[in-house]
């Protein structure tokens, strides 16, 4: 997969178009992710043991096909791409060639299931 969480993301598709955030969860056997603030959902939640009843808001996972990463030099959406410098794989734009860099909190909200 080559997005990571943390990376800013545009929204192709959908009701929430146009609309960017970053990365929060990875689904990868799903092949969706969860961004900040895109594709907001709202639940009901019966009232239980004299609490009364809510509206609760959360954020749904979307699809990996209607996003794209946006380019750090023109902020447009654009495709990634892999080159090898110096024995290390390193992520680039491929609109602009520019090298992305890697966030630093990607190592710990990665979801297999």
């Amino acid at each position: 997969m080559k997005l990571r969480v943390g990376d800013p993301v545009v929204v192709l598709a959908g009701k929430d178009k146009g609309k960017t955030g970053s990365i929060v969860k990875l689904f990868i056997e799903k092949n969706t992710v969860m961004v900040e603030g895109v594709n907001a959902k709202i639940k009901h939640v019966k009232g239980r043991d004299g609490n009364t009843g809510e509206r609760v808001e959360f954020f749904a996972p979307i699809a990996l096909s209607n996003i794209a990463l946006v380019d750090p030099k023109t902020k447009k959406p654009t495709r990634v791409g892999y080159k090898i410098e110096k024995g290390q794989k390193i992520r680039f734009a491929k609109k602009s060639g520019v090298e992305i860099p890697s966030p630093e909190s990607a190592k710990s909200k990665t979801i297999k299931a």
